[in-house]
């Protein structure tokens, strides 16, 4: 049996673990297995024996928010197990807890010794992706100490310090050295005829410049029980379609996910906020783009991530040009958040990472939204000089008044893209080559009109500044007219995916498109004609739409960003048919998007490959997707706004 990894999310802590409930540390070309607290690994080994072998595996680890699996030893059909193994994992806060129960199946006294070997490694996530980078860390130091109840392993760098501190109850009755830097915790069990022992474990993670104290769950089950009141709360209120289970469903899983997917970030004032992480598990973090369309989504039925969003992102919004290497600018809107080693000593750009060209205007779509939304008059006026900043960012450093277009540029050592699709490639001609030097890629036009109207609003209904808001609408319309002049592919009747520095258009047929009526940007005629062409064959999988048309060069089902079918990206196109009139075309990709996450257990993962549903009846995985993602999370909201059910 494949040995699969298993996510336990409980905001900024995650634990990958595999079939058997184990943490192997082995680092490969997949997701990470261990115990990960603000980017760095608190366990990298978890892997229990049983009289001195590795039991098999009667009921592998379903997936859930717990993970509970049934071991036996190694036997044949004429031993039938002497013992059973029930474990139950679950992580809270920092912290990571597990229950052993050992049942014996003999009618007679039984002896049991139970080993778990166990290490923390602390490796940075940026250590284990699978892109050939080494990092050098100078002076690092593991140490290891033994304590009454078990261990401490503790790391340290310069003036970094982290701590996992390992407790069982009972206690081990021995702590072994295996010559590799782990340690074997040992327990010999007596047990009675047909009786049974229960072992307790705790972990608790201290990151570097953590000071609060750890509350450690007692056990599993109480994580269950905290994790239910969160999810309660996440769903307090919500009126789901009596008419639509299927849609139901999703939108229920959604919110429980998101309600795990919560992260602590810091607001203005230095108070503690939470917001929607990326996903997990690379990107339990804040993210701009991510956390601004997941609040955007989640904005009708639960307005709260959207006012904590706005209010961290307006913590880290950039206030000069200091760090080249963040690609910081005034009032421009962070992408990325890092916690970790290498971000600290400055080996990643990523502690903040300003490289994106969309999350400064969808900061303003969202305020803009969120106070038509709510009526909250008091938070547009208290990030009133941070969403003027914003604006000054997308008309001076961003491109707007010298280029026309917010623009970008590929950042060496950080991202060579800087709209949604950011990965190396993903803005191509439909021959696949890809431009050189600026690229203004066309759904980032869109937010900044939407931005700009937005803000024009609020700068009249509650700041009270006619002359901006003219200002801003006059832009707004400056800009409108310029895009449907310069993208427009009249050969196509279909706007380009992006231009590059010298105007031309990168002539990709991509699911973009369908950004630019979720802003509004296109006249009805020619969005009219965008709804529809999306629906088309080639673009429309029956799982949702691609990313690239099929039949382009450009095309590849299982191209992360060119022909994969993402959910949020199919949301914010739903949306925007919705908003063209073309509800029928809405209704054919919210069915699609639903009937994919009923195959999964009602949940939609980031991305799915682009394989057509006539001949693939389920699904295609993308091989490396999030499972646990925010926009994904929160997409299913978006489908229930958008169809109206």
């Amino acid at each position: 049996m494949t040995d699969r990894h298993h996510l336990l999310v409980h905001g900024a802590t995650f634990a990958a673990v595999g079939d058997r409930g184990d943490i192997s540390g082995v680092r490969g070309s997949g997701p990470p297995d261990g115990l990960f607290v603000q980017d760095a690994r608190h366990l990298s080994r978890w892997q229990l024996t049983v009289d001195g072998a590795v039991p098999e595996v009667l009921t592998p680890v379903a997936e859930g928010d717990a993970a509970r699996c049934v071991l036996v030893p190694r036997g044949g059909r004429q031993e039938p197990p002497a013992h059973t193994v029930f474990r139950h994992q679950a992580v809270g806060d920092s912290s990571f807890v597990e229950s052993l129960r050992v049942t014996s199946n003999r009618p007679v006294p039984t002896t049991v010794r139970l080993a778990l070997t166990v290490d923390a490694d602390f490796a940075d996530q940026f250590e284990l992706r699978s892109d050939h980078r080494t990092y050098v860390k100078p002076g690092a130091v593991r140490s290891r100490d033994v304590t009454g109840d078990g261990i401490e392993f503790t790391y340290r760098r310069a003036e970094w310090r982290s701590r996992t501190a390992i407790t069982a109850d009972p206690a081990p009755d021995a702590v072994e050295e295996t010559g590799t830097g782990a340690r074997r915790l040992v327990w010999t069990l007596e047990l009675p005829a047909h009786g049974t022992s229960e072992l307790l474990l705790r972990v608790i993670a201290r990151p570097h410049g953590e000071k609060r104290a750890v509350r450690v769950p007692r056990d599993p089950a109480a994580v269950h029980g905290q994790r239910q009141a969160r999810e309660a709360e996440f769903m307090e209120g919500v009126a789901f379609p009596t008419g639509w289970p299927e849609l139901a469903e999703a939108c229920a899983r959604g919110l429980a996910d998101l309600a795990a997917l919560q992260v602590p970030a810091g607001g203005p004032d230095g108070e503690e906020l939470r917001v929607p992480a990326a996903g997990a598990p690379w990107y339990l973090t804040l993210i701009g783009r991510d956390a601004l369309l997941t609040s955007l989504f989640a904005l009708p039925y639960r307005p709260r991530p959207a006012a904590a969003t706005l209010l961290a992102l307006a913590t880290t919004q950039a206030t000069g040009s200091a760090a080249p290497s963040r690609v910081a600018q005034p009032g421009k809107i962070v992408h990325e958040v890092r916690h970790g080693e290498l971000a600290h000593f400055g080996q990643v750009p990523f502690g903040r990472y300003y490289g994106s060209v969309d999350a400064t205007p969808l900061f303003l779509v969202l305020l803009g939204a969120y106070v038509e939304q709510t009526g909250d008059t008091e938070l547009a006026r208290g990030l009133e000089p941070h969403a003027r900043a914003a604006v000054g960012w997308m008309l001076d450093h961003g491109g707007l008044t010298s280029r026309g277009y917010l623009v970008y540029r590929a950042d060496e050592g950080g991202l060579a893209n800087q709209n949604w699709k950011d990965s190396p490639g993903a803005i191509c001609c439909a021959d696949g080559t890809r431009p050189t030097g600026a690229v203004m890629a066309a759904g980032a036009q869109g937010y900044a009109y939407d931005a700009l109207r937005r803000t024009a609003w609020v700068a009249r209904t509650v700041w009270a500044d006619e002359t901006y808001a003219a200002l801003l609408e006059q832009a707004a319309a400056d800009l409108r007219d310029r895009f449907q002049r310069d993208f427009w592919m009249p050969e196509h009747s279909f706007p380009a995916l992006a231009l590059d520095g010298r105007g031309r258009r990168i002539d990709a047929l991509a699911s973009d498109a369908g950004h630019l009526l979720w802003s509004g940007l296109l006249d009805k005629e020619y969005g009219e004609a965008v709804g529809r062409r999306l629906l088309e064959p080639d673009f429309f999988s029956g799982w949702g739409v691609r990313t690239v048309a099929a039949g382009q060069a450009a095309y590849h089902p299982l191209s992360y960003h060119r022909g994969s079918v993402w959910p949020h990206d199919n949301a914010l196109i739903t949306l925007g048919l919705a908003r063209y009139g073309l509800h029928d075309e809405a209704r054919t990709v919210a069915h699609a998007l639903v009937d994919a996450a009923s195959t999964a257990g009602h949940r939609l993962p980031e991305v799915l490959a682009g394989y057509g549903r006539d001949t693939h009846p389920e699904p295609v995985p993308y091989p490396h997707a999030c499972v646990r993602e925010s926009r994904s999370a929160a997409a299913p909201l978006a489908l229930l706004t958008a169809v109206g059910v």
